[in-house]
């Protein structure tokens, strides 16, 4: 019997929706499939949580995360708190607590859905962007002088190490190397940027010389923001600093459906940390408590929470339930066309998942 502990996170707005559906669905992956289980303990660390305690979290919150196996994070922001307090008082301080350098963010588009882009089809979207998560332009070095005069100034630092600059792109080349294409692309702004990207730059090309199967790329941010609108089926891993791997995403997420059906992983490879799984849409406010929200990207990221466990077939169930679900056309909240509320598709979902291992 495989046994794993997983701190829950649901945060706010709309976040415990989804989570509820999320977690419906692990349950079902216990009762249909033997010799699992997760232990799950949720956590009321929000922006509600702030406003009553000054804080995200309390103060030894990284130390009660520090012992479980996963995290699993449902959204965060609201606005009585400003996003820079919720981000860098919660999600952050555990990305970088516990080294969860890789952003892992698939770029795929379902069965069932239609691409924004008509001219392209299903075989055009397959590929992951390969952030980076703790170092980059989301540095916490800076600060703000003379506030409240003419002479107001605020400096923001970013900062790229060798260490950290190496570990992701042998990340990227190490998952290429695992996939068809054999390709990796990497962003820069080294003719605009002249120190910290053509250090980017400069890494990449040394990296890349223990990769000789593996092609690369090397594109600038702005020409590579175009290539994904108009050849993205030339893609198989992009791999990114913070900020542009941050803007990527959100890209990537809208060509295949929207930020409702994107799913992500924070990863410590090396497994001595938890790592954090969770939908990349926000806490949407607007319809927080109408019930209307999409579940699938809390769904899809217990897939991709699957999968770093080592357990594909467990991911490949899951995302077949899902795409099930999406061809069947039946049963959709009102973003994908539907007039199903989060409740209904989330036990659609789960339907799915008994019916194909019964």
């Amino acid at each position: 019997m495989l046994h794993y502990s997983i701190a829950v996170i649901p945060g706010d707005g709309i976040g415990p929706e989804v989570m509820e559906e999320g977690l419906k669905v692990l349950g079902a992956i216990e009762e249909s499939h033997g010799g699992i289980r997760f232990a799950r303990d949720v956590m009321d660390w929000n922006c509600s949580y702030y406003l009553q305690h000054g804080k995200m979290m309390p103060e030894n919150g990284l130390g009660i995360l520090k012992d479980y196996d996963l995290i699993l994070l449902g959204a965060i922001g609201a606005p009585e708190v400003p996003d820079h307090v919720s981000v860098w008082e919660l999600i952050l301080p555990i990305r970088r607590a516990f080294q969860q350098y890789v952003n892992l963010r698939p770029v795929k588009l379902l069965k069932g859905l239609e691409s924004p882009l008509r001219y392209k089809g299903h075989a055009d979207f397959d590929f992951v962007v390969v952030r980076e998560n703790t170092e980059g332009e989301y540095s916490n070095m800076g600060g703000r002088m003379h506030q409240g005069t003419p002479y107001e100034m605020a400096v923001q630092n970013n900062v790229f190490t060798r260490y950290g600059t190496e570990r992701i792109l042998k990340y990227a080349y190490a998952l290429a190397e695992k996939r068809s294409k054999k390709s990796v692309t990497a962003a820069t702004k080294s003719n605009g940027i002249n120190h910290s990207m053509p250090f980017w730059d400069e890494i990449v090309k040394e990296v890349s010389q223990e990769y000789s199967g593996i092609q690369t790329n090397l594109y600038h941010i702005d020409a590579l923001a175009a290539y994904f609108i108009t050849r993205p089926e030339t893609f198989d891993v992009v791999v990114a600093s913070n900020l542009f791997g941050d803007i990527l995403t959100d890209l990537g997420a809208a060509i295949v459906g929207g930020l409702g059906l994107a799913p992500s992983a924070n990863i410590n490879p090396e497994r001595k940390y938890p790592s954090m799984f969770e939908p990349i849409h926000g806490s949407a406010p607007d319809i927080a408590g109408k019930g209307i929200a999409n579940p699938i990207a809390q769904v899809w990221s217990l897939a991709m929470m699957m999968d770093h466990l080592d357990l594909p077939e467990l991911s490949t169930v899951i995302m077949n339930a899902i795409e099930n679900v999406l061809q069947d056309g039946k049963v959709l909240t009102p973003d994908l066309g539907g007039t199903a509320t989060t409740k209904e598709l989330g036990d659609e979902i789960v339907r799915h998942i008994y019916q194909t291992t019964r």
